[in-house]
């Protein structure tokens, strides 16, 4: 699959979780957390380093990222440390909300179109390629020593 495709799609899903978070259903949270996290370790350690190594003019969209990167995943910290029933539990959800968003939408209107035309479908695909390998070997059950 495309690189972009993938973390497109991963966008749209936690949209909808954002979309049940919004309606009251707090208990989607860590589901978003944990989304948010796998999302942020495939692009941290394959699409970025591979944009940043073979995109010209790329590094200060990629650094900005990585910030953003930076304080969704410490607010995500303090989420997963926080019990639902705490009076700030939904304000630092929705802080965590806003901040993903914009970060996705720059993402998609300016870091996507410019990844894809610097490198094309078959570059694309085989980061794609490298991402869903880093996804699997994070989900791998982990099997007792005999």
């Amino acid at each position: 699959m495309d690189a972009i495709v993938m973390l497109k799609d991963d966008h749209k899903e936690v949209r909808l979780l954002f979309r049940a978070m919004e309606k009251g259903e707090l208990d989607v949270v860590p589901d978003i957390c944990a989304a948010l996290t796998t999302h942020a370790h495939l692009e941290e350690q394959v699409f970025y380093p591979a944009v940043r190594a073979e995109v010209e003019d790329s590094d200060s969209e990629i650094l900005e990222a990585l910030e953003e990167h930076h304080v969704a995943t410490r607010l995500i910290e303090e989420l997963e440390g926080m019990d639902p029933g705490d009076e700030a539990y939904q304000a630092k959800a929705t802080v965590l909300m806003e901040n993903v968003l914009h970060h996705v939408k720059e993402e998609e209107t300016e870091l996507f179109p410019l990844v894809r035309e610097a490198l094309g479908r078959k570059r694309l695909q085989e980061i794609g390629a490298e991402m869903a390998a880093a996804r699997d070997r994070l989900f791998r059950p982990v099997t007792p020593l005999d």
